[in-house]
């Protein structure tokens, strides 16, 4: 019953120094003394499209939730604050299920100082959808958009690519605390997150600049599991195509002036790997070059949802 899963989630969930009042409301109090402009986002999950939970802990799931919504704020530079979560859960198990989700979800909210302020629980006869919205503040220097790309910008990128559907789609880490530092120490005209793809997300960011991007693709740091994604297919796709389409990486990709993307590189101020992959360019549209300097047209085929 939704009012027992309410009983256990407001005895789970523990104190926050910014709730003035928690779950058990028909609202939320934060306190947000100081913060006088806030970054929301919200991210929706399906069972069947972004997870499959048939073949997952559903511990996993939450933890993905959570996690995919905390990767927004860190492509926005945004230190995390507050969520909630709404649920709409097949009747069907519903409260054991609900359990399981906020399992995975409560150690990361911990790791990343998030207050859990509450949300929405719903039943019905479809699989599971899970929708969080979070609050997060901005720093000094505002929050890091994709608009703001210069011709001449360095591409930096966090970490590796491609075959994230063999695990880290559900155990990445959100480079929020990467993207906090970097933001402060050096000098980042814009970003984003990889959700849908490389090509993809670099594209959007290039489109919101209004210029263009050149990715070397000699130089794309290819993850071991896009390696072994395309020798398990064998259906022609290189490790290449999977680190520039997959999506779900969940990394950084950042426009950097030259002389900070150098100093970046030289300082590797990070835990995670940083690598310049291209630049970007005056002319609109999305390009990739090889080791030998020959240029072509790269055509995203990252993720994207359709309907009519």
């Amino acid at each position: 019953m939704e009012s027992q899963f309410i009983a256990w989630l407001r005895k789970r969930l523990p104190s926050h120094p910014l709730l003035r009042l928690g779950p058990g409301d028909d609202a939320a109090v934060l306190h947000l003394a100081g913060a006088e402009e806030c970054v929301l986002t919200v991210d929706l999950l399906t069972d069947h499209v972004d997870f499959e939970l048939a073949q997952v802990d559903a511990r996993r799931v939450g933890r993905k939730a959570l996690a995919v919504n905390l990767s927004d704020l860190a492509a926005m530079a945004s230190r995390p604050m507050a969520a909630v979560v709404a649920l709409a859960l097949p009747k069907k198990g519903g409260k054991a299920l609900a359990v399981e989700l906020y399992e995975g979800m409560l150690p990361l909210a911990e790791r990343y100082e998030l207050a859990i302020a509450g949300g929405d629980t719903n039943s019905w006869d479809g699989p599971l959808v899970l929708s969080i919205t979070l609050v997060g503040r901005l720093t000094g220097r505002g929050p890091l958009r994709r608009a703001g790309a210069r011709p001449g910008d360095r591409i930096v990128v966090t970490g590796s690519f491609g075959g994230s559907i063999l695990c880290k789609q559900y155990e990445f880490e959100p480079r929020v605390n990467e993207a906090l530092l970097l933001h402060e120490r050096y000098e980042v005209h814009a970003g984003i997150d990889v959700s849908d793809g490389l090509s993809t997300d670099l594209c959007h960011l290039a489109k919101e600049s209004a210029c263009g991007a050149v990715l070397h693709t000699d130089a794309v740091p290819i993850s071991d599991a896009a390696q072994k994604l395309a020798a398990k297919l064998g259906d022609g796709s290189t490790p290449l195509d999977h680190a520039l389409n997959d999506g779900e990486d969940f990394e950084l990709v950042l426009a950097v002036p030259p002389a900070d993307a150098q100093r970046m590189l030289a300082e590797h101020p990070l835990d995670v790997d940083l690598t310049d992959v291209g630049e970007f360019v005056a002319e609109p549209g999305l390009w990739q070059q090889d080791a030998n300097g020959a240029k072509t047209p790269l055509i995203p085929h990252g993720w994207e949802h359709e309907f009519d």
